[in-house]
């Protein structure tokens, strides 16, 4: 007989939404106008994942980077890293999209077409930077700023006496980084990295701004044309809850999983 505890710990909440899924499943199937707006929905997937996976897979890298600035032994650098991260921080992601798809962005070409005249490269236009990758920048630039913070948090917590005793048997700075400091961090990092990568997945959503045709994007141009907003936007929300709480489920899915690992390494 399970312990109340053990009761209480198993996830009703998925059930009901299981049921609810299965629901709407069912209804979508046998509606014309539910399943005719999920298949114009189901383009616009494809587009919402790749933007998503593209902005955050750069967002983490230049978010690493950032955070081992912020805690270089080098002023300059800390300084540089810790004003761009609390800059960017202090820009709504919409305002972020905006201000580089229409002014970062041809300024970038411009830089481009400056520097191609100097070494005698064939100039590109404003247009042929598409929106796309422009909403993918202005995702990555936000985001990286947030992913540092979570990065320099994880580092931070790692013990000081290991990175000591690892420079005790000789391992030189990759060694320790690669043995001893990552392995701690990432388990430590991994849940509030998994939300914010839940959130860009949401975020993707402000990318119909610029015309890009995402789900959100699609929902807006088939709401308008066929007036049947209740139907569509129940659609549109479906389609991110149903990717969103996969994700969630599991993330938390490999969190388990490590910390399980990490409790029989230690």
């Amino acid at each position: 007989m399970p312990s109340p505890k053990q009761d209480e710990d198993f996830p009703w909440w998925l059930v009901a939404a299981v049921g609810l899924a299965g629901l709407f499943f069912y209804r979508i199937y046998v509606d014309d106008i539910y399943m005719q707006v999920f298949r114009t929905l189901g383009k616009g997937v494809g587009i919402t994942i790749f933007v998503t996976l593209i902005g955050f897979t750069s967002a983490c890298v230049i978010g690493l980077a950032l955070a081992t600035a912020t805690l270089s032994r080098f002023k300059i650098l800390r300084q540089c890293a810790r004003f761009y991260i609390e800059i960017i921080r202090g820009i709504p992601i919409i305002v972020l999209l905006l201000y580089v798809a229409f002014v970062f962005a041809p300024a970038l070409v411009a830089g481009w077409n400056w520097l191609s005249d100097l070494v005698g490269l064939d100039p590109i236009r404003t247009r042929d930077f598409s929106l796309l990758w422009r909403a993918v920048l202005a995702l990555t630039i936000g985001y990286s700023a947030f992913i540092a913070e979570v990065f320099r948090a994880g580092l931070q917590a790692v013990d000081e006496g290991q990175i000591e005793a690892a420079k005790a048997l000789g391992l030189n700075g990759w060694q320790r980084f690669r043995l001893i400091v990552w392995p701690q961090a990432f388990r430590m990092i991994l849940p509030p990295l998994g939300n914010d990568f839940v959130a860009m997945v949401k975020d993707s959503s402000l990318v119909s701004v610029l015309g890009v045709a995402d789900i959100t994007q699609l929902g807006k141009v088939t709401a308008a044309g066929n007036f049947r907003y209740f139907e569509t936007y129940n659609v549109v929300a479906f389609v991110y809850l149903l990717m969103t709480v996969t994700l969630s489920l599991g993330l938390r899915r490999l969190e388990r999983h490590l910390r399980q690992k990490g409790a029989e390494d230690a």
